[in-house]
C-alpha cells in the first residue's frame, strides 16, 4: 500500500451545479480564520488546516458519514494536504481543484468580507526580510550571519520539493491571521 493516499477531485463548477440542485453536501475550507473572513464559498466552513482533524469535521457534518466532505483552500494546495491527512482516517473526502479562486472565478456565491493579506504574501516578505538582512548583516557585520540567507533558501528549496511551507504554517498561527476565527462558525 502507497504511504501517500491520493484524494479525487472536482472542479468548482460541478460543485456548484450540486449546490445549484439543491443537494446536500458539507464544504470545509481550510484556510486562516483571516482569509475565510475576506471571501469564502457561501456554503463553507471554517476548519484551519492547523487545527483539522477527522473529530472535528464529524463534529460539523450535516450529511451522512457515507457522504463525500468536500475540502476548499485558496487554490487547491493546502485542500489537497487536509484530503491527506483525513484520507489516512478513512474519511471519504474530494479536494475542489482551484480552491476559492476557481469557485469565486465560476461566479458561484462567495461571502466577502474585509481584504486581508494572503498567506503566500506574508511568506515572501517574511523569506525576503530575512535573507536581504541576513546578507547585509554578513558583509557588513560578521560573515556568519550569512546562515540566515543561506537556511532560508534551504528552507524554499525543500518547501518547493514538498509542496509544504514550514514559514507559511507558522505565519498562519499568527494572531493578524487569527482575527475573525469567532466569527467564521458560518
Amino acid at each position: 500500500m502507497s504511504s501517500t493516499l491520493t484524494a479525487t477531485t472536482i472542479t468548482a463548477a460541478e460543485l456548484g451545479a450540486k449546490l445549484a440542485a439543491g443537494e446536500r453536501f458539507d464544504l470545509i475550507d481550510v484556510r486562516t480564520p483571516a482569509e475565510y473572513v475576506e471571501i469564502h464559498a457561501e456554503p463553507a466552513r471554517l476548519v484551519p488546516l492547523d487545527r483539522l482533524s477527522a473529530d472535528e469535521i464529524r463534529k460539523l457534518r450535516t450529511t451522512s458519514d457515507d457522504s463525500p466532505v468536500y475540502v476548499i483552500c485558496k487554490s487547491g494546495n493546502r485542500g489537497r494536504q487536509a484530503c491527506e491527512k483525513l484520507l489516512a482516517t478513512g474519511m471519504n473526502v474530494v479536494n475542489v481543484e482551484g480552491g476559492t479562486t476557481a469557485w469565486a472565478a465560476a461566479g458561484l456565491p462567495v461571502i466577502r468580507g474585509r481584504k486581508i493579506m494572503s498567506l503566500e504574501r506574508q511568506v515572501r516578505i517574511a523569506a525576503g526580510a530575512m535573507v536581504f538582512a541576513g546578507t547585509l548583516l554578513g558583509a557588513f557585520v560578521d560573515p556568519l550571519f550569512l546562515i540566515v540567507p543561506g537556511f532560508v533558501g534551504a528552507g524554499l528549496v525543500f518547501a518547493g520539493v514538498t509542496d509544504t511551507c514550514g514559514m507559511g504554517m507558522m505565519l498562519a498561527r499568527m494572531p493578524w491571521n487569527q482575527r475573525g476565527a469567532a466569527s467564521c462558525s458560518n
